[in-house]
């Protein structure tokens, strides 16, 4: 019996499976949900909600917090789901599963921000009962370190995403912006602690999110007409 070899696979593709595709899709549509869930949620409270000053976890202690904590908690599946795609699409290296894995503790990190809420008490302050600020430092902190991770095994894999110099800078940004709000902003009595939100919603709009789903894009295998 002949057995005929499987077609080698061409320099530049990375490994696309079913599951590698919807992880795909999971990294492109979580930033994406998350981001248009609490624009909504930011538009029904009207005036009861300030964007600039609050975070968008305080929009758990609103009569809409229910719907924030789902937001999480959908958000949360999808990076988990996005990190184990990515983890099979590119090549192994040695200590190459940090990166995806940190991404998917970031994953675990939006499930704990559901499951501790932030509440508001008699007088309408929002505040911590608990769990909250360190599944936000989980978030934050692991989603900035893992794009660091991430971008040395992009860069060692000669199939590629074509993408490492720019998640590597992704990352080194997300650390910045991580610390400059974790010293200047979030701290009762920061200098920019009345522009919370503002910083907050930089980070994840303008870095972050971006930089996943352009990753997911990339795990997209090529129509016709798209290199």
């Amino acid at each position: 019996m002949t057995i005929t070899p499987a077609p080698a696979r061409a320099a530049g593709q990375i490994h696309r499976d079913r599951f590698t595709v919807a992880s795909a899709w999971a990294g492109i549509l979580g930033p994406a949900l998350f981001t248009a869930v609490f624009l909504v949620l930011e538009v029904a409270l009207g005036e009861r909600y300030d964007r600039v000053a609050e975070v968008v976890s305080a929009l758990e202690a609103t009569p809409y917090g229910w719907v924030q904590r789902l937001n999480f908690v959908v958000f949360g599946i999808l990076t988990i789901a996005f990190a184990v795609g990515l983890h099979r699409a590119v090549r192994p290296s040695r200590l190459g599963v940090a990166g995806p894995a940190l991404l998917g503790v970031s994953g675990v990190g939006l499930l704990l921000a559901a499951v501790f809420p932030l509440r508001e008490d008699g007088t309408g302050i929002t505040y911590d009962p608990g769990g909250h600020v360190v599944a936000g430092v989980m978030f934050f902190a692991t989603s900035a370190i893992g794009l660091v991770v991430l971008s040395r095994r992009l860069a060692s894999d000669p199939r590629g995403l074509g993408l490492s110099r720019y998640v590597l800078a992704a990352g080194i940004a997300s650390m910045a912006g991580f610390v400059l709000i974790g010293v200047l902003v979030m701290p009762d009595g920061a200098p920019f602690h009345p522009y919370a939100g503002l910083f907050q919603r930089a980070l994840i709009l303008v870095v972050l999110f971006p930089c996943r789903i352009i990753l997911g894009l990339r795990l997209l295998p090529a129509t016709p007409g798209r290199a």
